[in-house]
């Protein structure tokens, strides 16, 4: 299970990183074409905005695996085992819970995107809205899955080696 996940976990953050090489260039054709020719690319804006938010979903599952989660280790470092032990669990289930309530809340809105077929921007560039939508639910729902895994170590004393 723990080599599968850390796996896919992997091949999502190279897709995170690959996209982010494109998202790139794209804005250095943005910057160019403003400078030597006084035309942008039309829809960067709407392009990179949308990126950003699928971009950092996507590596989200490996940051919860390796433990690279935004925390301060200040209070960790003040208690003993145990009590690392209990925040630790406490954290995770706080996660869990906050991931599951984002793939509960991103479902009714990823479906309305799709079926009246959303899009963000205007003129030149419409960038359909259902594709990032669909990234953060699936990202949230892989996150919630890797937590409960997580937890299930951490409350029976196994730790995961990523």
């Amino acid at each position: 299970m723990e080599k599968g996940l850390t796996g896919l976990s992997r091949v999502l953050h190279i897709v995170s990183s690959g996209w982010v090489m494109i998202l790139a260039g794209v804005i250095f054709v943005d910057v160019m074409g403003r400078a030597l020719f006084n035309h942008p690319l039309l829809g960067t804006a709407e392009i990179v905005k949308n990126s950003i938010v699928a971009i950092t979903f996507l590596q989200i599952p490996l940051a919860i695996l390796v433990g690279a989660m935004l925390r301060t280790t200040i209070l960790l470092d003040a208690v003993g085992p145990m009590g690392r032990r209990v925040i630790e669990v406490c954290a995770t289930l706080l996660a869990i819970a906050f991931f599951a309530a984002l793939a509960v809340g991103s479902y009714d809105p990823l479906i309305d995107a799709w079926r009246i077929g959303e899009y963000e921007g205007e003129g030149a560039m419409r960038v359909p809205t259902y594709p990032v939508r669909a990234v953060v639910l699936v990202m949230a729902i892989l996150s919630t899955f890797i937590l409960v895994w997580q937890l299930t170590r951490l409350l029976t004393g196994k730790k995961h080696t990523v």
